[in-house]
């Protein structure tokens, strides 16, 4: 679990980032994979003490490629540097929602939940009207000490609250909103020390837990639009 190696590997892609500099150095490629699936396994194992869920996940099945879409970019670099991992009890699929993890040298790394994508029109209504009936349980969650030290529910909103629901409702702020997510940064040297890096992510892991189970309830019929 060598997270040292991983930021050196995408540090460098980050400075290549072309095709022919990314095929010469698939060896690179390989091993830094290799560690960040470790590291995802023992995040499965960890954050498997407190939501069993998500124990069957193969760490190769949660993460995501490095190769780019740039058909509608400005920006042509064929690569993200960047190894980033969703794990739920459905896999890296964003429903339902669960613990996120991208790591991008350049202290552009973080940890995350919640729900992150906001172009699923049913989910978000289905988190709308979850915070209608369930607002006090959605405030309890926010307002926990511990869950304010570290997180603020970040997303998608619209700047007004949306047609059918209640302005004056105690949630309205939240209900504008299109996804609701969480991100905590990690500085690239929180990195280098991995044991320390997997404690401290499974702390704020746990920390964030309540919320996406809030989250999933809401979601709870939710069904993935097919292909």
């Amino acid at each position: 679990m060598n997270t040292q190696l991983i930021l050196k590997y995408l540090s460098d892609l980050s400075e290549n980032n072309n095709r022919e500099w990314y095929h010469e150095h698939k060896a690179e490629n390989k091993a830094a994979n290799a560690e960040f699936e470790a590291l995802i396994q023992s995040l499965i194992i960890s954050i498997g003490e407190f939501d069993n869920s998500i124990l069957h996940n193969e760490p190769k099945s949660l993460t995501f490629k490095l190769v780019r879409d740039t058909r509608f970019s400005h920006d042509k670099s064929p690569y993200n540097p960047a190894f980033r991992a969703h794990i739920s009890s459905q896999g890296k699929l964003p429903i339902p929602v669960g613990y996120y993890l991208m790591i991008k040298p350049g202290c552009q790394s973080f940890l995350g939940g919640g729900l992150f994508a906001g172009m699923f029109k049913d989910a978000t209504a289905m988190v709308r009207d979850y915070i209608v009936q369930n607002g006090k349980e959605l405030e309890a969650i926010i307002k926990e000490p511990e869950f304010q030290k570290y997180f603020t529910v970040q997303g998608l909103a619209l700047k007004n609250v949306p047609a059918g629901y209640d302005k004056r409702h105690p949630q309205a702020e939240y209900l504008k909103f299109k996804s609701w997510y969480l991100e905590y940064p990690v500085k690239d040297e929180e990195l280098h020390d991995a044991e320390a890096f997997l404690a401290k992510a499974t702390k704020l892991y746990r920390i964030m837990k309540p919320f996406n189970d809030y989250l999933n309830k809401a979601l709870a019929n939710f069904q993935m639009p097919k292909r």
